[in-house]
């Protein structure tokens, strides 16, 4: 039947049980962190790789639509900081001076493209950095 020995048994596998939720071990307790923190570096090494492997195949694809975005970007950047910063002052500059024009020229809000262009020409200066130190990946 049940004796006292299994009844002991239970109570303290029930204290065990209460005592290690309400104080759990330290150790377990970094352990399952540790753990957790491991599975998140995995995760972000393999979304990393797939990104690599996207960004592959898109720079090898023959389509302007998939591997011309970047440049296309680049050359947009461009060109509205050309305009903006040098070709329309020497327009206003022959339009007054030349035709006496006094009107307004188109202006292009350049905060969003210089911001764009900024960051890929620091992107790529980091790139160069890098191939220079050796420290470029493939």
């Amino acid at each position: 039947m049940f004796g006292i020995d299994d009844a002991i048994s239970n109570v303290a596998t029930l204290a065990n049980t209460a005592i290690t939720r309400i104080w759990p071990d330290a150790t377990e307790l970094e352990k399952a962190k540790l753990a957790q923190l491991v599975q998140g570096m995995q995760n972000d090494f393999l979304l990393q790789a797939g990104q690599i492997d996207t960004n592959k195949l898109e720079a090898q694809s023959a389509n302007v639509f998939v591997s011309g975005w970047r440049p296309f970007v680049g050359w947009v950047c461009g060109a509205a900081l050309a305009y903006s910063a040098i070709l329309e002052p020497i327009a206003r500059f022959i339009a007054t001076v030349a035709f006496g024009y006094l009107g307004i020229f188109p202006v292009i809000d350049t905060q969003i493209t210089l911001q764009i262009l900024l960051g890929l020409l620091g992107l790529a200066g980091m790139r160069s950095f890098d191939k220079k130190h050796s420290n470029a990946r493939p």
